[in-house]
């Protein structure tokens, strides 16, 4: 028996593939199902399954894809009307080589939460991993919001009993194989590592030591944001996405070639660093850097709109499809070929984003001058504090409040690092602010110059 960890980084998601014997399952496939087969095909595996934790609101689910693929059987919760696969019952089995997985129904995240357990049954007979979704992560849980705040209450005492009732009695010593990892907008305050146990948890695991009524008192406080995108996401993955059969393959297009598709009510992304895009970009484009594509896709791409892309060189379109694939964007027909090197050899318009520095903004607020601050990072990013005087306005929030944000005076967006607070000046840019700066470094280099913050900000 082997188990495979097949990682979607951005999403932070982690998806399974279960071998033994001559057969394979795949727990919460990702849409690019390559990655499946190559490791099924190198293991001489056949894929006989598809098991799915939940309806899955980050990310467009793989299993009709992968099924289509390999025959594989497809099944999930029953909670919810799913347009494809067969619907679980608590406690079904199923044999695959030496192994014996058993469907455990788990509601709290939503409600037809399903995690699986495993047991190796050349060593015995008593469950020794399980692949818990997102009930439970190493160093928190999942969230109980998702389905609406009518049902949090109700799924917040579900998760506290379905992780005492189902998950922690399997015992100390399994191992536990969670749906995502640190970074993930499914978990507050999931932890860096990845590896852990049923043990492990209940003695450093915070939300494993409260009471049911404590519990439940903290998940209704809990705070954290919910991308506009996980509507799509949630419908997408009841019907199941439509089949891609092969990835998208955008075509490289030319500068004269790229200016006229951009008549047809294309979305331009460019996926380069900020500085780069902050040096030269194509006006009214969006910026979002490649790792970060995943997760802030979602908020400014628009799904009826085909995205031609402006990379920093050919090597990153495959990866750019993948990520904009995995969160429903099918429609790339291409993108600039030779970059933005070309672009400004043709004499094509050009726009630019101001950049600044933590010590620049630093100056200008000893020195008194009127700006803007404002600060794009996520409420667990601000219990670290802020800059004096800054607007809170979460990065996926930017554009819908645009009215805090004044145009008669030069604006300073921030996050953490910088890239961020590129994709937030490139929207204010969008929106026809004329004086904006992204300050590079963001507050990590703000911290590091031991620069001072103030509080806890709230967005």
């Amino acid at each position: 028996m082997f188990v495979a960890k097949v990682r979607s980084e951005g999403l932070a998601h982690i998806s399974y593939l279960i071998g033994s014997g001559a057969e394979a399952c795949v727990i919460d496939p990702r849409r690019d199902c390559d990655e499946y087969l190559r490791i099924a095909a190198e293991k001489g595996l056949r894929i006989r399954y598809i098991f799915e934790t939940h309806r899955n609101e980050d990310y467009a689910i793989g299993s009709v894809e992968l099924a289509s693929m390999t025959g594989a059987e497809i099944f999930h919760g029953g909670a919810i009307p799913f347009n494809y696969g067969r619907n679980l019952h608590d406690g079904q089995e199923f044999s695959l080589g030496d192994t014996r997985i058993r469907a455990m129904a788990t509601p709290g995240h939503t409600y037809e939460h399903y995690c699986f357990s495993l047991a190796d049954l050349s060593t015995g007979d008593e469950p020794v991993m399980v692949f818990t979704g997102d009930a439970l992560f190493a160093g928190d849980v999942g969230r109980t919001d998702l389905t609406g705040e009518a049902h949090r209450e109700e799924l917040s005492g579900l998760l506290y009993d379905s992780l005492f009732e189902k998950i922690i009695p399997l015992g100390m010593g399994v191992t536990v194989h969670p749906g995502h990892g640190a970074g993930s907008v499914c978990g507050g305050n999931i932890s860096e590592r990845e590896e852990t146990t049923i043990g492990i948890e209940l003695e450093s695991n915070p939300m494993l030591s409260l009471t049911r009524e404590d519990f439940i008192a903290i998940k209704m406080k809990e705070r954290i944001e919910r991308p506009l995108y996980f509507t799509k996401m949630e419908e997408i993955n009841l019907n199941g996405p439509p089949l891609l059969g092969r990835l998208p393959t955008p075509r490289p297009l030319p500068v004269a070639d790229f200016r006229s598709a951009m008549k047809g009510n294309m979305t331009v992304l460019d996926v380069r660093m900020p500085h780069s895009f902050g040096g030269a970009h194509i006006a009214d484009s969006l910026s979002i850097w490649l790792d970060g594509l995943s997760q802030y896709g979602g908020y400014y791409l628009d799904y009826d709109r085909p995205v031609l892309l402006v990379v920093e060189d050919r090597s990153q379109v495959q990866e750019t499809v993948r990520s904009l694939v995995r969160i429903g964007f099918d429609d790339i027909p291409g993108y600039l070929r030779v970059g933005m090197d070309m672009w400004c050899r043709a004499g094509a318009p050009v726009a630019m984003t101001q950049l600044t520095t933590p010590q620049q903004v630093k100056a200008w607020i000893d020195s008194g001058k009127d700006i803007t601050l404002v600060d794009v990072r996520n409420i667990r990013e601000l219990r670290s504090g802020v800059i004096s005087g800054s607007k809170i306005i979460h990065i996926g929030s930017v554009e819908a409040r645009l009215g805090e944000i004044p145009r008669e005076r030069p604006v300073v967006i921030y996050c953490s690092s910088g890239y961020r607070g590129g994709l937030g000046a490139g929207l204010l840019l969008k929106n026809g602010y004329t004086d904006v700066w992204n300050m590079l470094g963001g507050t990590n280099a703000w911290k590091a110059l031991g620069y001072p913050m103030v509080g806890q900000g709230q967005d």
